[in-house]
């Protein structure tokens, strides 16, 4: 199998062979003028070449570290850097020649140790003059260069002492802020005296733990004894201390007991028996407010009742004292409590500062070693700023005259003419090289995928699967007037697509559904794809649904033997609605249904988000085993991404000599970046494979279509489909 890079290259010198050869005839052409129009050459103009030698050396003695560091630089002087306005105009002078002429006559060929200089003129003492002030010019240069390098050093220096200086001082100032700032705290720790305090802490936290045990252990004793709790205990003794409530307590059980007496002899009616009882109403209300006042308006525990006053306000001398006791034992509690949280975390800043220690102390060192470093560097500025000055009386050049400027005649001698068969040979030659040149770059520029193996290995690329590589679908086969759509059980395509089916459903899932078909440009079959694979579920014994979803073209639904609905055209949202009966089963092919498109349509996009298309492929998932929707290409619209999100995936159709590489590589990003990416895989469409097909007598043969895939073609829709033919190749083996 030939290379790629080859097949295009053929493919490239088909397409353009015109080109090829119009060039191939210019250049032909070209060198055939030339041939007839050569004439002798003239005799050849005298010239004269001075050569001479300049010397790269250093200076016996340096003192200065700069200057030894510019007489090194000079010795790596380039003879082009030589050639200045300043060292060439004098020469220019004395040569009397343009700019560019002198260029073009002067050569410098640089040495380990030299740069030798060669001049060429008519005249021998101007190319003698020319090259000896060009030579001086050269010394005088080198000088200067060396001069103008120290000079640039010492005002680098001078510009940076300044800041040097400034950054010191910054440095300085740091340092000193912070020890003023940090250097107590460093102190304190260095010392011990902030360990001691937590130390210190830490003890007072235990004596004051104690303390807090021994007080519980009394505030627990006393609970038992009283039968109430600190809450409590303080609410019976205020009461039980107060002289208003202890007189009401008074009245109200005398009030009670008059009750209790005349309620023998008198009814509850009685105007006696309502006084006492609104005089006792009136005391318990008195007590209830007076209890409320003593204890502040918000009792603890249970709601201040006139039976619960009456019972938390009748403490004896004795358990009244030991509830004062209770109450006060509770408050020593919760100050040592108090205290013991303030100490902790008195405790936990001491341990904080402490933890901190190390860290100050690593910034005081990198303070002080950041002084340090700007001292040194501004020392070291202030030592290469003398060394520089130094220096100034050391410069000198680098380059000296070793060899005068010599003369010698280089007069070529008188050539014999170019034969004229040589030009035309070597015109054929390179008309050749750039016909294939030309042709071979076309190839190169031309986007289109030829081969199959490209495709492939651009969906490597991406990591998208291969679902299949279909064949032509020959019209040899008459099926469907070769448009490429087979219904024959027995057809040799068939086997193809069911592999493709079988791929679908081994890359997919056993849940799939539905699919979405489409395309990266026309032409590229997938439309042919799409019936194809309808029908090989169909042959498989799956309920298939084909649904034609390209509303920008018209329907091809006649390739099958149904008659797409002339009213939904005009009403194509109601077309999809539950009650239309859009679904058509195909006559002669078991299992398979179709849903025509209403055809090009104005309001696409309206079609495609409409909730009459949305709903009609939920119920075509429950109803059928397969729903396939053909969709336009990606180039043309974005009717496929609407499409989407009612799919289960997407299967991306490719055919070689008609897929653009950078509009498919686009697809596959933007497809496969998408989280989680619908993309199922692709498939390669017409590709050149041998298929069996009994013959007479047994023998197999084999043929391949050449026509265009159902997209690209011109199908007259008067014509009987099943009835047109189409040229193809066939070839036996």
């Amino acid at each position: 199998m030939a290379p790629t890079i080859i097949k295009r290259y053929l493919i490239a010198l088909n397409q353009h062979k015109l080109i090829g050869i119009a060039t191939f005839a210019l250049v032909t052409g070209i060198s055939g003028v030339i041939a007839i129009g050569q004439e002798p050459p003239p005799p050849p103009t005298p010239q004269f070449k001075a050569q001479g030698v300049l010397t790269i050396s250093t200076a016996p003695s340096i003192l200065s570290e700069t200057g030894v560091q510019i007489n090194q630089q000079g010795t790596q002087i380039k003879p082009e850097n030589l050639l200045t306005e300043e060292v060439v105009q004098p020469a220019l002078a004395v040569a009397e020649a343009k700019p560019q002429e002198f260029k073009d006559r002067l050569k410098l060929e640089a040495g380990e140790t030299d740069i030798k200089l060669e001049y060429e003129d008519g005249d021998p003492d101007k190319a003698k003059g020319t090259l000896e002030v060009l030579m001086q010019k050269m010394v005088v240069h080198s000088r200067l260069v060396n001069t103008a390098r120290l000079r640039a050093i010492q005002d680098s220096i001078q510009e940076r002492l300044p800041k040097a200086k400034e950054e010191l001082t910054s440095a300085e100032q740091q340092l000193e802020r912070y020890v003023r700032v940090e250097g107590a705290e460093l102190l304190a720790a260095q010392d011990g005296t902030l360990v001691a305090s937590i130390t210190g802490s830490q003890q007072q936290q235990r004596d004051i733990q104690i303390q807090i045990e021994a007080i519980e252990t009394q505030i627990n004793s006393l609970v038992n004894q009283l039968g109430l709790t600190p809450d409590q205990a303080y609410t019976s003794s205020a009461l039980s201390a107060d002289p208003i409530l202890a007189d009401l307590r008074a009245k109200i059980l005398e009030t009670e007991t008059q009750l209790t007496i005349k309620g023998r002899d008198l009814r509850p009616a009685h105007p006696e028996m309502v006084e006492l009882s609104e005089d006792l109403e009136a005391y318990e209300n008195l007590l209830r407010q007076r209890a409320n006042e003593v204890i502040g308006g918000n009792g603890i525990g249970e709601p201040l009742t006139p039976t619960k006053i009456r019972q938390d306000s009748n403490l004896d001398p004795v358990r009244q004292q030991l509830a004062n006791q209770l109450v006060a034992l509770r408050t020593q509690l919760d100050t040592l409590r108090s205290q013991l949280a303030t100490l902790k975390r008195t405790e936990g800043e001491l341990r904080q500062r402490y933890q901190n220690f190390p860290n100050k102390q690593l910034e005081q060192r990198r303070l002080e070693q950041e002084l340090q470093r700007k001292q040194e560097f501004y020392n070291k500025l202030q030592v290469a700023f003398a060394d520089a000055e130094a220096a100034e009386a050391e410069t000198v050049s680098n380059l000296s005259i070793a060899l005068a400027p010599q003369v010698s005649d280089i007069t070529p001698p008188t050539q014999a003419p170019t034969s004229r068969g040589v030009i035309l040979g070597g015109g054929v030659f390179f008309g050749l090289v750039a016909a294939g040149g030309l042709i071979f770059l076309l190839a190169t520029l031309d986007n289109t995928f030829y081969t199959p193996g490209e495709v492939r290995e651009l969906l490597a690329e991406y990591d998208v699967s291969l679902l299949g590589e279909l064949p032509r679908v020959s019209s040899g086969a008459r099926q469907k007037g070769g448009t490429g759509i087979i219904n024959k059980p027995d057809s040799p395509y068939l086997e193809f697509y069911e592999l493709f089916r079988s791929n679908l459903r081994r890359f997919g899932n056993q849940s799939l559904k539905v699919v979405l078909i489409t395309s990266t440009v026309e032409a590229e079959g997938k439309t042919v794809s799409a019936y194809n694979l309808a029908i090989a579920s169909a042959q498989a014994g799956k309920r298939t649904l084909l649904v034609e979803a390209d509303f920008r073209s018209d329907s091809h639904a006649h390739l099958l033997q149904v008659t797409p609905d002339s009213d939904a055209r005009i009403q194509p949202i109601r077309y999809y609605s539950p009650m239309s009966g859009c679904v058509r089963l195909v006559p002669d092919i078991e299992n398979l249904y179709i849903v025509p498109s209403p055809g090009a349509q104005r309001q696409a996009v309206a079609i495609l988000e409409s909730s009459e298309l949305r709903q009609f492929l939920q119920d075509a998932r429950t109803r059928f085993d397969f729903v396939v929707i053909d969709t336009p290409a990606l180039s043309r619209c974005n009717d496929a991404r609407l499409l989407e999100p009612l799919a289960d995936g997407m299967i991306l159709v490719t055919r070689p000599a008609y897929t653009e590489g950078n509009i498919l590589s686009t697809a596959l990003e933007d497809l496969t970046e998408a989280e989680p990416s619908s993309l199922l895989g692709a498939v390669i469409n017409c590709v050149d494979k041998p298929i069996p097909v009994a013959g007479m007598g047994g023998v197999r043969d084999y043929y391949e279509e050449e026509e265009d895939n159902l997209e690209y073609e011109e199908i007259d829709e008067d014509d009987d489909p099943t009835t047109t033919t189409v040229t193809t190749d066939v070839t036996r083996s």
